[in-house]
């Protein structure tokens, strides 16, 4: 099933949540005073009306997600990982690492095999070096 195009998507977000985003807006102003900022509410309170006009902007534009999860779910090897660079104590090991990552969080953010990616890769650099317009993943 093909996915909705931003025009659609930005159509919907006016229709269905416009409506819920401007009341949750007025519920934070509502309570911005009544909250002691020194509690945990209070500064999830402040902070969001501070981001809100961040936040908003996913109404706009059908392109922008409600969340960060993909980002965050990209990242999250990295943030387990971290121990593990510690061995990684030269700048040519830091550098062939970065290069690995970047590979394989290229290859399934772009839904390829990551395995099949990383090794159709190593075989075409193997072979011609020169010419890596070939495996950019929208190429796949």
């Amino acid at each position: 099933m093909k996915g909705k195009t931003a025009d659609e998507e930005f159509k919907i977000r006016q229709r269905k949540a416009k409506s819920i985003v401007d009341e949750l807006y007025q519920w934070l102003l509502k309570h911005k005073d009544k909250i002691p900022s020194n509690m945990a509410l209070g500064k999830a309170i402040i902070y969001g009306v501070n981001q809100f006009d961040k936040f908003r902007r996913y109404l706009d534009d059908g392109r922008l997600s409600i969340d960060n999860n993909r980002a965050e779910r990209a990242i999250k090897p990295f943030v387990i990982g971290r121990k593990n660079w510690l061995f990684s104590n030269t700048c040519n090991g830091a550098h062939a690492s970065a290069i690995l990552y970047s590979l394989v969080e290229t290859a399934k953010a772009n839904d390829l095999v990551v395995r099949d990616y990383i090794t159709t890769c190593l075989q075409h650099i193997a072979e011609q070096p020169d010419n890596l317009e070939p495996l950019l993943p929208w190429s796949f």
